[in-house]
């Protein structure tokens, strides 16, 4: 038994009493299927399943079958409203809150799993998924008023998103989207102010669980990091060789892909930037102050240090597919270098790191812990295979975790 053991004894308990409370069942002991049935449904959606859903997924569970009676309590609208929320809320946002409000990135994750796509899409497609309800406002790339209100209004996600074409929503061309990416909620997060480096951070942490300080490496060429960083930060050189190139050697390359994205917002009398929007330089679109398509943000402090590197466009390189962080996994199909933030995208969603890290989000999150020990971590890379080898859908995940865990 693992340690939410106990844990698991009072949901049998709470939910074997409920039933009797409304009179479904007139022998309070369940049967090892039903027991399993029930733990299932409840990992997945915190709901206890009515008497038909249970006696269903019972059913498939004695013919060998945990898996589809997984899929049977997928169908629950509290798998969409609450489990996958819950999961994709934090994505959305820098400080990384699980309650803030439905937008479009978390609208998209839903959907996406909802429709079992291939989940590496998230990061390169040109979709975006919005709520299919009469009377809810339109779809505004200025504001979140129609995730707010869709949600508000207490609608199945699972009956009401419906996938768009992003272009048609948010007027970028179609080779500039990609995915949640070029999401307004993510420019809103991402892209606002600063130099959107941003954006690369927190996609590594979202996406292949890895945060700057787990992915140094000090031993890549400082070429391409930009004049806003000092090389000799307090004066002494030694923190820059020591510590800065570990992560700006890798992350400048890559965030290059970022260079004519912006998020427009009136700070003075809009500081959060409720009200702003994404803002992408076309082919013919001049920045005034770079007199070129890379937004002026990028170019920031370059007293800094003047003889760093300039961006000149959005061509991006992966200087980690040599050094520890090969290790990564990425593609050797991918040539590791591209132009714009589709096929970076498609390089961080093709690694491995990026399955792995999607299946150790949804083990946490069905299993309530971190993988304990060797039996954990093997079952998460059994996961992962599988998860790869069969279209990336994240319901095989969901499902896969749940029959794991069902008898923790």
């Amino acid at each position: 038994m693992k340690n939410n053991s106990s844990r698991a004894r009072v949901f049998r308990l709470t939910a074997v009493s409920a039933l009797l409370g409304v009179g479904l069942w007139s022998n309070p002991v369940l049967s090892a299927s039903q027991d399993q049935a029930l733990q299932i449904h409840n990992r997945l959606t915190g709901t206890i399943p009515s008497e038909s859903v249970l006696l269903d997924m019972a059913e498939d569970i004695d013919d060998g079958d945990p898996a589809a009676a997984a899929y049977t309590a997928m169908q629950n609208d509290a798998f969409y409203n609450v489990t996958l929320k819950n999961l994709a809320t934090p994505w959305t946002n820098e400080e990384q809150d699980v309650f803030a409000p439905l937008n479009d990135y978390s609208a998209t994750v839903i959907g996406m799993v909802r429709d079992d796509m291939d989940f590496r899409q998230l990061l390169t497609s040109n979709i975006l998924y919005s709520g299919d309800v009469s009377g809810l406002p339109s779809y505004n790339t200025g504001n979140n008023d129609h995730y707010e209100a869709l949600e508000a209004g207490g609608y199945s996600l699972q009956d009401n998103l419906v996938q768009q074409n992003q272009s048609s929503l948010n007027g970028l061309p179609a080779d500039a989207t990609a995915g949640v990416l070029t999401s307004r909620a993510a420019a809103k997060a991402f892209f606002s102010a600063g130099t959107n480096r941003a954006m690369f951070r927190f996609t590594m942490l979202n996406h292949l669980c890895r945060d700057m300080e787990q992915v140094q490496d000090t031993s890549r060429s400082p070429d391409r990091i930009r004049r806003d960083v000092s090389r000799s930060p307090g004066g002494d050189s030694r923190v820059f060789q020591n510590n800065c190139i570990g992560c700006h050697s890798g992350m400048d390359p890559m965030a290059q892909a970022f260079a004519y994205y912006d998020y427009v917002y009136d700070a003075d009398n809009d500081p959060t930037g409720e009200t702003g929007s994404l803002d992408y330089n076309t082919a013919g679109d001049l920045d005034p102050e770079t007199s070129s398509r890379v937004k002026a943000k990028n170019l920031i402090n370059g007293a800094n240090f003047p003889h760093g590197f300039i961006i000149p466009d959005d061509s991006w390189a992966n200087y980690w597919r040599e050094g520890p962080n090969m290790h990564l996994g990425w593609s050797a199909s991918l040539p590791g270098s591209g132009n714009g933030t589709k096929s970076l995208g498609e390089e961080l969603s093709n690694s491995r790191a990026f399955a792995v890290c999607q299946v150790t989000k949804v083990f946490r999150q069905v299993c309530l812990r971190e993988p304990e020990d060797a039996t954990d971590r093997a079952r998460i890379e059994t996961i992962t295979d599988d998860f790869s080898n069969t279209g990336y859908q994240l319901k095989q995940v969901y499902a896969d975790s749940a029959v794991y865990c069902a008898g923790d």
